[in-house]
């Protein structure tokens, strides 16, 4: 990725602010998830930015690694760039405040795309410094225009302040980089603003979560254009006499919830950078009520270390869990007891006019309404009461895809407030995400608590957070078994911990380290000793995967096209063939050369019949003392899954 500045706004200054976007947000995720406490504190939004700019920056790289395989060293022009930028955000967007950042992206593009020839507020667009004001201006609008009833104090606010800011800018017509600079000096204003115009982030002691994030993406907007990188915004304020500091520069608020100036320092004491001050706790402390029971995982090595490999069928599994309550809208339906019970969420191919009958019949239905989108593909969340009628509405309008529904459970703020039955917290548990559901149900039967990872459908940290939750321990082992959802995963982890949840995240990077761990758990040993032994299970377990490719590609072993088979070494593309048994006979040949005891293989709905009777007799026969067993993964994105031990 180029650092050098760019002059002007084209497809390599997209690609570049895309990835310096990524790399902030990656930096301030954790800060960002900490200080999100409107309308819900579900500790989402820095992950959900996060992740919807790394959905945006893949859709970039996708179209210049298409353009090199094609045309060689001609590059893509600015509005491939822009378009790929705002369809990858649109497609990946996790969160209201993911989808809010998605419809500012697209917003820009609209303008940036058209190469000088639209009209917006009656001046054409440039891709200089007035294109690049004018693609701010557009972009404000339409998010403000995508929320049904849009609330100072949000994101919404700071997107305004950064186009009114890039305004008054007209002075630098050709120069992007005093633009992008007056922009995010406008926005970081309007961010230490938000605690004055919310009284829930007054409170708090916190500015807007999603306007932190988008000042973080202007802030590689100016790095961008200039190639320095701008001073951070703050995360927190000061109330009264309580101060915590979370950056370079912290916002101040009078008692009477005036925003003062912004301070070039952090001389405060802070409480380091992801505390906020909670009522009564001027440390920035919280307690919390831990989260589920884990059973013990002895039975399951027990049967993987059988003399003989076998098929296991696994039965009963367990239901997938839905996507768990994620980021509200920035909406004047200000969350309380008596809210609706449902959070609705899907993609809808549909045209314009039949969205604009979906907005008034869901505003009707409901809350928290975002719909954000256009040319035959839009985002649609809501918060309802009957989530049947939200989906049968966009089954009037359109089609409808990528369907979540999480319901609002007993004691959640958006229920009737009657409290969850007190329980018994288990002293231990394991939380595992999991690719399919025949794994789901062989970890449940370990006795883990699982999440399911759909096929293209990652979880967001906060689905995790639920789990751990719904574990009802007092320490917890988390396994994300992605390399992937590394972010996803250390976010959730850092919020359980605020809720006095003792939590060890294991890198796991695939659901056979995954196996491997939860069978050397045991509850009973001290919660290091356990986590140092599953660590180290998982770190002695080689993982692969055979997979079909998508779309040409250069890999590591070379070019693949387009329905080839891949085969995967920790991570890596080693082997390139045409036929699925045999290229998992190689991948496996290539892992056991190394050694190994253990073989463990994971089948899809789409690997060969007799895949597992060629691979179990290609190890009796080739590899002495060495094992194998075999399990059905069920629909879980890869063909098979090898682990050796």
């Amino acid at each position: 990725m180029a650092q050098v500045p760019q002059t002007f706004f084209d497809a390599l200054a997209v690609r570049t602010w895309c990835g310096l976007a990524l790399e902030t947000l990656g930096r301030a995720r954790e800060e960002i998830d900490a200080i999100n406490v409107y309308p819900v504190a579900d500790g989402d939004t820095g992950t959900n930015l996060y992740l919807t700019v790394e959905s945006a920056v893949a859709a970039v790289e996708a179209v210049f690694a298409g353009h090199a395989a094609r045309s060689g060293p001609e590059g893509p022009t600015l509005a491939d760039a822009a378009r790929a930028m705002a369809h990858g955000a649109l497609i990946g967007a996790r969160g209201n405040s993911g989808t809010i950042l998605a419809q500012l992206l697209r917003g820009m593009s609209q303008v940036l795309a058209e190469g000088g020839t639209p009209q917006v507020g009656g001046e054409e667009a440039h891709a200089d410094g007035r294109g690049l004001r004018l693609a701010l201006r557009h972009a404000a609008d339409s998010a403000r225009q995508a929320v049904a009833h849009p609330v100072e104090g949000t994101v919404l606010t700071v997107a305004s302040a950064a186009a009114d800011a890039a305004d008054a800018a007209r002075g630098a017509e050709g120069d992007c980089g005093t633009v992008a600079r007056a922009a995010y000096e406008g926005a970081r204003a309007a961010l230490a603003a938000t605690p004055g115009q919310l009284p829930v982030l007054e409170r708090a002691g916190v500015v807007d979560a999603g306007g932190r994030g988008l000042v973080a993406v202007l802030g590689a907007l100016v790095e961008t254009f200039t190639g320095e990188r701008p001073r951070e915004a703050a995360a927190t304020v000061t109330v009264g006499a309580l101060r915590v500091g979370a950056g370079p520069a912290s916002a101040l608020v009078s008692e009477a919830g005036v925003p003062g100036a912004l301070a070039a320092g952090d001389p405060g004491g802070s409480g380091g950078p992801h505390a906020r001050v909670v009522p009564g706790q001027a440390d920035g402390s919280a307690s919390g009520v831990p989260a589920g029971p884990a059973g013990d995982s002895q039975g399951l090595y027990a049967d993987a270390r059988g003399p003989r490999a076998r098929v296991e069928a696994v039965e009963g599994l367990a239901t997938a869990v839905g996507a768990p309550r994620g980021e509200c809208a920035d909406s004047a339906a200000v969350v309380d007891e008596d809210g609706p019970a449902f959070e609705v969420i899907y993609l809808l191919e549909a045209e314009d006019t039949a969205v604009a009958r979906l907005r008034e019949r869901l505003d009707a239905l409901g809350d928290s309404l975002v719909v954000v989108g256009g040319d035959g593909l839009w985002n649609v969340h809501v918060h309802v009461d009957d989530a049947g009628a939200a989906v049968e509405a966009g089954i009037e309008a359109g089609r409808p895809y990528r369907i979540r529904i999480t319901h609002f459970g007993a004691g959640d703020v958006h229920t009737t407030g009657a409290e969850r039955p007190v329980r018994e917290r288990a002293q231990r548990a394991v939380v595992a995400v999991v690719p399919g559901e025949g794994l789901a149900g062989l970890y449940t039967e370990a006795g883990a608590t699982t999440v399911l990872a759909r096929p293209g459908e990652p979880p967001a940290s906060g689905e995790l957070v639920q789990a751990v939750r719904r574990a009802h321990a007092r320490e917890v082992v988390l396994l994300p078994n992605d390399a992937e959802l590394r972010h996803t995963a250390a976010a959730a982890a850092e919020q359980a911990r605020t809720e006095g949840i003792r939590v060890a995240l294991i890198p796991t990077r695939s659901a056979v380290q995954g196996i491997a761990a939860l069978a050397v758990h045991e509850p009973e040993r001290r919660f290091d000793e356990d986590v140092v032994s599953m660590t180290s299970a998982a770190g002695a377990t080689r993982y692969a995967e055979v997979t079909v490719a998508e779309r040409q590609a250069w890999t590591m072993a070379g070019i693949c096209q387009t329905g080839d088979v891949l085969g995967l070494i920790d991570g890596d593309v080693a082997v390139i063939g045409s036929d699925v048994t045999a290229t998992a006979e190689t991948v496996l040949d290539r892992m056991l050369a190394a050694g190994g005891e253990m073989v463990t293989l994971v089948l899809g709905d789409e690997a060969p019949g007799t895949i597992a009777e060629h691979l179990e007799g290609r190890v009796r026969e080739g590899y002495l003392a060495v094992d194998t067993v075999v399990y059905r993964g069920g629909r879980q994105g890869a063909v098979l899954l090898i682990g050796v031990e």
